[in-house]
């Protein structure tokens, strides 16, 4: 499996991931012209994209998905901001349901985000796992078992804390991104991933990092100590922080 986080952040989000020929996407909150340059470097056209999954209905996750074939797009809701047509039944995704699109079996993971069911996912492809998470406050208990040991992670570092409460953010904002609808925080994430990863794990992407609130730095160091603290060392997986500007490439 490899995976391409073309985008990750409020100004837009967009990942691709390959296995065996096939390719899919999650989220379109970027260009079609960014999309179908990244799908180049992978021989693909926009035309081999077989499905589009989209967490929620929050514009840099959605923005341009009217430039998606209505077909292929997946969602969790019926209607998408931007988007001409309602999602029918056999495309409306429910919590923990299994998707598969072979090579790809796609499990639903609902989140806790202020959209209306708000989702990530668990992509197997029959010899590794993805988690991709974003956009959410916490993660219930009972979803720990699907995300233990995958092999990647795509997973949100959103915010320190001390650049967020000393920022000229309101007060309001502040409050919706640290409550449970809100974000990980680099220290949440940090402890959600000593619980997760595991002997299969080789890579993690730290993603959705606020561009006001924190640096790929905050959310590197914030991620090792909380893994020291946690399991008592760090271990020896591939730590990469994507953004909003830059690709963010990795699988194998």
């Amino acid at each position: 499996m490899k995976y391409d986080v073309i985008s990750s952040g409020s100004k837009g989000n967009c990942t691709l991931i390959f296995s065996k020929g096939h390719c899919i996407q999650i989220d379109f909150g970027i260009s079609k012209k960014r999309v179908i340059d990244a799908l180049k470097s992978y021989e693909k056209t926009f035309d081999d994209v077989e499905a589009v999954f989209v967490t929620h209905s929050h514009s840099d996750h959605c923005a341009h998905i009217e430039r998606a074939k209505d077909k292929i797009v997946f969602a969790s809701t019926p209607s998408l901001p931007h988007f001409p047509h309602v999602i029918d039944n056999n495309h409306l995704l429910k919590p923990f349901q299994k998707i598969v699109l072979p090579p790809f079996t796609i499990t639903v993971l609902p989140l806790s985000h202020d959209a209306k069911n708000t989702v990530g996912f668990i992509i197997d492809d029959g010899e590794e796992r993805l988690c991709y998470v974003t956009d959410t406050g916490f993660i219930p208990e009972k979803e720990f078992p699907y995300l233990i040991n995958c092999d990647y992670y795509i997973f949100e570092s959103n915010h320190d804390p001390e650049m967020l409460y000393t920022s000229s953010r309101p007060d309001c904002l502040i409050k919706r991104i640290i409550s449970d609808k809100g974000h990980l925080s680099n220290q949440d994430s940090a402890y959600y991933l000593s619980i997760f990863i595991g002997d299969k794990t080789k890579e993690i992407v730290l993603a959705h990092l606020s561009e006001e609130c924190n640096t790929p730095q905050l959310a590197r160091t914030s991620y090792e100590k909380g893994l020291k603290d946690q399991l008592g060392f760090v271990p020896s997986v591939k730590v990469m922080i994507a953004s909003s500007k830059e690709e963010t490439r990795g699988g194998q």
